[in-house]
């Protein structure tokens, strides 16, 4: 089992996906959160339910929530979930 989603992992799961991944964020908040015209978002933080995003939405910045479709077990599951989802998301019309 990999490590439990404490804060300190949610903190190196979002730091590494704002850094690194910053196209997918936007694409979770389009396709999983309906913010179909974001233009930019961060990813605030993760738990085993969802994740919180800050979405440029037509000029304001709007959280956002978006839900996992299951409970996450652990880091290994964020890690594998998140990349289930932009591959799903990339396969929706934008």
């Amino acid at each position: 089992m990999a490590d439990p989603l404490t804060p300190s992992i949610s903190d190196r799961i979002c730091k590494h996906m704002n850094e690194d991944h910053a196209e997918a964020i936007v694409l979770y908040a389009k396709a999983y959160a309906g913010a179909t015209s974001a233009t930019a978002a961060e990813m605030v933080s993760i738990d085993a339910q969802g994740m919180n995003l800050m979405a440029q939405v037509e000029g304001a910045i709007t959280p956002l929530r978006v839900e996992f479709d299951h409970e996450l077990q652990d880091s290994e599951d964020a890690h594998q979930t998140l990349i289930a989802m932009v591959r799903q998301a990339r396969t929706q019309p934008q």
